[in-house]
C-alpha cells in the first residue's frame, strides 16, 4: 500500500491547542461499519451507543515527566527526551543538537553512554524523571495543568506520549461502562510519519506491555470487546495471537488486517502518513475513513491530541 494514502490536507485551525472542558465535553463521531451510517455526538453520551455488552479496555499507561531542558558544558542549551527505561538508570532517549553530543557527555542530570540509531542515545540518569511533560509539536499553547495530559486511570509510569483516546474519561463516565485495564507504554515512533513510500517497507519500533491473567481472561471471554485507543489495539490483537502476557508489542496494523478480538474502537483523530490512521483504514476500511475525515474537516471536529473523538462500531 502507497503511503501517500494515508495523506489528507488538515487546515491548521482544527488542530487543538487545549484539551476539552470538561474532558466528556468532547465530540464524538460515531460511525456504524454495518450501515454506513454517522452520528455526530458528544462523549458523554457514549454508553447509549454501547448496547450489546461491550467491555471498554482502556490502556493505564502513564505519561512521564519525561522532556529534560538543560545545558551542554560548553553552556549550550541541550534537550534530552527519555524514551523508555531499559535498566536501572539506564535510558534510551532523544538528546540534541546532535551533531554537538558525545558519548561521556553530562546533560544535567543525564550522561550520553552511546549513540544508537536515528538520533537516539542510552544515557544513565541520576533519580527519576524530573523534567516536565512531553506535549507533541503541533501543541504550541502552554498546559496550565499538566494532568490534563493524563488519562485518570494513569497508574504505571512509562510513557513517552499520552494514549489520548482515554482522555476523554471522566471518572462518573467510567462508573456507567464495564472496564478492563492493561499497560502499553508508548513511545513517539507510533506517532512519526512513514518515510517509506510503502507502509509495507516501515519498521515499526516495540513498546513494552502487560496484560495481568485475569483481566486477559475477563477481555478474552467478553462477547464484545470496545479497545480505547490504538495502543489497546495492538496489544490485544497481538494476545489473540498467542503472545504472552508480558513482553514487546510490534504488531503492525495495515489494512488487511484479520481483528480476532476487537469490536469496536474509539480513537482520536491522527495525523496523516502515520501507523496509526493505517490502523484506523484497517479497522473502518480506506476510503471509508477517508471520507470520515473529510466529513470531521467540514464539521469542524478538533484534531490530533486534545481533539475529539471517533467511535467505530
Amino acid at each position: 500500500m502507497d503511503s501517500s494514502a494515508l495523506d489528507y490536507d488538515l487546515p491548521p485551525e482544527l488542530i487543538a491547542q487545549q484539551p476539552a472542558e470538561p474532558r466528556d465535553s468532547s465530540r464524538l463521531l460515531v460511525y456504524d461499519r454495518a450501515t454506513g451510517e454517522v452520528r455526530h455526538r458528544r462523549f458523554r453520551e457514549l454508553p447509549e451507543e454501547l448496547t450489546r455488552g461491550e467491555l471498554l479496555v482502556v490502556n493505564d499507561s502513564r505519561v512521564i515527566p519525561a522532556r529534560l531542558r538543560t545545558r551542554r558544558p560548553g553552556g549550550g542549551a541541550a534537550e534530552v527526551l527519555l524514551l523508555e527505561q531499559r535498566d536501572e538508570g539506564l535510558w534510551e532517549a532523544l538528546a540534541r543538537p546532535s551533531a554537538r553530543l558525545r558519548a561521556g557527555m553530562r546533560l544535567g542530570p543525564a550522561e550520553l553512554v552511546e549513540p544508537l540509531d536515528a538520533g537516539r542515545w542510552l544515557v544513565r540518569l541520576d533519580g527519576e524523571p524530573d523534567g516536565e511533560t512531553p506535549l507533541p509539536p503541533y501543541i504550541t499553547e502552554p498546559l496550565s495543568d499538566p494532568e490534563r495530559y493524563q488519562t485518570v486511570y494513569a497508574r504505571d509510569p512509562g510513557s513517552a506520549a499520552a494514549p489520548t483516546a482515554g482522555l476523554h474519561f471522566t471518572p462518573e463516565l467510567l462508573a456507567r461502562l464495564e472496564v478492563e485495564q492493561m499497560t502499553l507504554h508508548v513511545g513517539l515512533d507510533t506517532f512519526r510519519p512513514l518515510t517509506a513510500p510503502t507502509l509495507e517497507e516501515h519498521r515499526i519500533h516495540g513498546e513494552r506491555y502487560a496484560v495481568e491473567s485475569d483481566a486477559w481472561e475477563r477481555i478474552r471471554s467478553a462477547p464484545r470487546v470496545l479497545a480505547a485507543g490504538t495502543t489497546t489495539v495492538r496489544v490485544l490483537e497481538s494476545l489473540a495471537r498467542g503472545a504472552p502476557l508480558t513482553g514487546r508489542a510490534d504488531l503492525f496494523v495495515t489494512p488487511g488486517f484479520e481483528f480476532r478480538r476487537v469490536d469496536s474502537l474509539l480513537t482520536n483523530f491522527h495525523l496523516p502518513r502515520t501507523t496509526l490512521l493505517a490502523l484506523v483504514m484497517a479497522f473502518a476500511g480506506i476510503e471509508e475513513t477517508r471520507e470520515l475525515y473529510r466529513l470531521a474537516i467540514a464539521e469542524r471536529y478538533r484534531f490530533y491530541s486534545f481533539g475529539d473523538a471517533m467511535l467505530l462500531i
